[in-house]
Order: structure tokens, then C-alpha cells, then sequence
């Protein structure tokens, strides 16, 4: 199949992916107990006043008329206002994308060299005490999960040292004030480092005992030209993939960073809106997320197709 072709039938099945993924979460909030109406009559509400808002938001209107309204507003780029105030979704969201993109650009941008680099250099060394060093230090650091590792953080820099900012809270421009980015971003680095670099290590190992490497070294080249024109491209394939979930399981660790720190992203604009059963800013949030996990692994599919023939060209 060509690479048109490819990418013409990901894209289509990337469509009806996040089509389920809009009819789950319609289903799975549906089922939560209470609605946004029960919300904004607030404590000790009266049920006559709880039907009147029900009406006037639209929530007495069967269920699947609701879902078809929905999806079809959203074809042509209307994802609803919000039920708790006069607000759009598309505004909302834009509101809330500038935190949650921050964090996420900056944890990619020093996830791929610092990954290839750990796991270059323990490759390079291997059975040495830099391997044993870097291997043990991320199978220890890989399975304390994100929450605990916050708390560590925090605990350690934050609460005894005082050396940096426990939160976010106190404004949203994180770029004026650097200090409080430093540590979602460090628990946003650490696991997807330690599994990216032991992918890289392991895929180095392979490549440099390979013939094809073998043999180039007996043609003269240097070994700076073999690691990084014959056997880089081999071992890299697998980590250009578990880059794509590593993406994946950024944006499920950006929204536990973002609760944990008081950050005003996304993540907390999600879990808001969930409490106060706001669900047209809920489905607007699972389409935008859903549609960055399929680009995320349609651009790693594609670059991993473009990789192994180049891969199968060095050998």
C-alpha cells in the first residue's frame, strides 16, 4: 500500500474513533448521578425550579435527540456553549489550551534527546557501571507512579528545601514565573525518559552486534559513522513508536499534573466541568483529546513506514 493510501485509511479510521470516543463520554457522563441543572440550583434546590432549568438548558429532550444535535453541530464546528454560564466551548477551551500546551511542548522537547542520550550511553557501555547505573536508576524511577512522585517532588524541593514553588496558583501566565514549571515537568519527564531510554539501549545493543554493522566496520568506516548512519536508524524505529504512547499518556499525566499543582490547563478545566456535569465542555474536551491521540499516532505510523526502509537501506 502507498503512503497516500496509508495515511487516507488512518485518517478514516481515526474519524470513527473519536466518533465512540464522543458517544462514550455522552453515555458515561449520562450516567453519572445529577446534571448541570442540579448544579446550579445549588444547595437545597427546589425541584420545580430544577425542572424549570432542565427546560430551559435542553436536558429534558431524549438522550439520543441530544447526542445527534450534538455531533451534528459539531460537524460544522459548533460544539455548544456551556451550561453553567454564557460561554462557548470552542472559548473555554481556548482559555485553558495555553497551560496545558506549555507543559506538554516543553516535557517532548527534552523527553527525545534526553532519552536518546541515556540510552546511547548505556548502549556504548554495556555491562559497564554506567549501564548498570542508568538501567537501575530507571526501572527504580519507572515504577513510582505520577501522583506519588508529585508528592515526593514537592515534598523534597518544595516543603523542606523551599527551593521552588509547591503550585501554580496565584496567576496563569506560567512563563512569568519559570520556578513553578519546573517541577510538573519534571514528573512529567520521568517515566516516559526511563521507557524511551531503555527502548534505545535495547535497539542500540541490537544494531551494533548486527552483521550489517560488523561488516561496515570492516570497511574502514568510523565508529561514529556506524552508530549513527547504520545503526541509529535500526534501533530508533521502536522508540518512534513508544514515543506516540508515550504522547498518549501525556495528555492523561498532563491533567493529573495540572490537579496536582493548581495548574489552569485543560486537565482542570476536564474535572471541573465532570463535577459540575457540564457536558457540552466535556464532549468538546474528548473530542480535542481524542483528536490529538490520533494525529499523535498517525504521524508516529507514518514516520515509523518512512523509518524501516530507511532502516532496511543502512543494512
Amino acid at each position: 500500500m502507498s503512503l497516500s493510501g496509508y495515511v487516507l485509511r488512518r485518517v478514516l479510521l481515526g474519524m470513527v474513533q473519536i466518533l465512540l470516543v464522543v458517544v462514550l463520554v455522552f453515555l458515561l457522563t449520562e450516567a453519572l448521578p445529577g446534571d448541570a441543572a442540579v448544579t446550579i440550583a445549588g444547595d437545597n434546590p427546589d425541584p420545580a425550579m430544577i425542572e424549570l432549568l432542565r427546560e430551559q438548558l435542553g436536558l429534558n429532550a431524549p438522550l439520543w435527540q441530544r447526542l445527534g444535535d450534538w455531533i451534528l453541530n459539531a460537524s460544522q464546528g459548533d460544539f455548544g456553549q456551556s451550561l453553567l454560564g454564557p460561554r462557548s466551548v470552542l472559548d473555554i477551551i481556548g482559555t485553558s489550551v495555553g497551560p496545558t500546551l506549555l507543559l506538554a511542548a516543553l516535557a517532548l522537547a527534552l523527553i527525545i534527546p534526553v532519552s536518546l542520550g541515556l540510552g546511547l550511553l548505556a548502549a556504548q557501555r554495556e555491562g559497564r557501571f554506567t549501564d548498570r547505573a542508568i538501567t537501575s536508576a530507571t526501572l527504580g524511577l519507572y515504577a513510582v507512579p505520577e501522583f506519588a512522585m508529585a508528592i515526593l517532588l514537592v515534598t523534597a524541593f518544595a516543603v523542606q528545601l523551599g527551593w521552588l514553588p509547591p503550585t501554580a496558583v496565584g496567576g496563569s501566565d506560567l512563563l512569568s514565573r519559570p520556578a513553578v514549571l519546573v517541577l510538573p515537568v519534571l514528573v512529567l519527564l520521568l517515566r516516559p525518559i526511563c521507557s524511551l531510554s531503555r527502548l534505545v539501549r535495547a535497539g542500540m545493543i541490537d544494531a551494533l552486534n548486527s552483521g550489517y554493522v560488523r561488516q561496515a566496520r570492516r570497511n574502514g568506516l568510523s565508529a561514529a559513522r556506524v552508530r549513527l548512519l547504520h545503526a541509529l536508524p535500526n534501533a530508533i524505529v521502536p522508540a518512534v513508536q513508544q514515543l506516540a504512547r508515550t504522547a498518549d499518556w501525556l495528555i492523561g499525566g498532563v491533567i493529573v499534573v495540572e490537579a496536582l499543582f493548581v495548574i489552569p490547563g485543560l486537565g482542570t478545566t476536564l474535572i471541573d466541568a465532570v463535577s459540575a456535569r457540564d457536558l457540552p465542555v466535556v464532549q468538546g474536551l474528548s473530542v480535542l483529546l481524542a483528536g490529538v491521540t490520533v494525529l499523535v499516532n498517525l504521524a508516529a505510523d507514518i514516520a515509523a513506514k518512512i523509518l524501516v526502509p530507511a532502516a532496511e537501506v543502512s543494512r
